[in-house]
């Protein structure tokens, strides 16, 4: 595997590149961590890029403004920028574009939400972990954002989303049901997994990010990947 790193156009943003040679062009990840726009959690980047690569996936992580360039417009521009670069260099980076989709974890969430409801949107999938949808935090992170619900449409491509029950910080009613419904609504498909055990902010909840997220661990919430991975067998493959 290649890591390298490549600047955007977007201030204070980058693309992490998780190049692994292929004989094939293969589907591609684009990663949004969350950590409420203060920092890049790694919980939420390289450890999931490679494990995506482990699974035969191109990976990548957007590195958006944060700390004191904070800004979700901004984010959002990082984000169709990441994209841009990726299906301009496709070809060099062995990646499919019709198997190119966005996860997202919680703020990260969001912002992937946006990207897959933008018009001219690349994702033809999207993932989203315990995800902001509402701007209910927009104080507690020091942003202005919008409620990602009200974009859906249509044409939103199909989305796997997953959280826990006792998320207090972006709860089931006020975000992940509220997205859900409005895929509902507009018909769109999508797959629920919404654990009895867990919390928010746990990645992968295994011991490979539990290490570096104060031994978070969860059994039972780590199955939303290999979940994930059979959703992704069915709906795009």
């Amino acid at each position: 595997m290649q890591i390298s790193n490549v600047q955007l156009n977007q201030p204070h943003s980058s693309l992490d590149i998780y190049h692994s040679a292929s004989d094939v062009a293969l589907p591609a990840v684009v990663i949004i961590p969350g950590g409420s726009y203060q920092q890049i959690k790694e919980r939420d980047s390289e450890r999931v890029a490679i494990t995506f690569a482990t699974h035969a996936f191109q990976a990548f992580v957007v590195r958006y403004p944060v700390l004191e360039h904070r800004d979700y417009q901004a984010a959002k521009m990082a984000v169709a920028q990441a994209f841009d670069y990726i299906v301009e260099h496709a070809a060099e980076l062995d990646v499919n574009p019709d198997h190119l989709g966005v996860i997202g974890f919680s703020a990260g969430g969001q912002l992937a939400a946006a990207y897959s409801n933008q018009l001219a949107t690349k994702a033809k999938f999207a993932a989203l972990g315990y995800p902001v949808i509402k701007p209910t935090i927009d104080d507690r992170m020091g942003v202005k954002t919008e409620d990602v619900s009200q974009l859906v449409t249509g044409q939103t491509p199909a989305t796997f989303i997953w959280g826990s029950v006792n998320d207090d910080l972006t709860p089931y009613l006020d975000h992940v049901n509220a997205y859900a419904m409005m895929l509902a609504q507009h018909g769109v498909p999508f797959e629920l997994h919404e654990f009895g055990t867990g919390n928010h902010g746990i990645a992968l909840a295994n011991k490979y990010t539990g290490i570096v997220n104060r031994n978070r661990v969860d059994r039972h919430m780590s199955r939303w990947f290999p979940l994930f991975l059979e959703w992704f067998a069915e709906v795009i493959e």
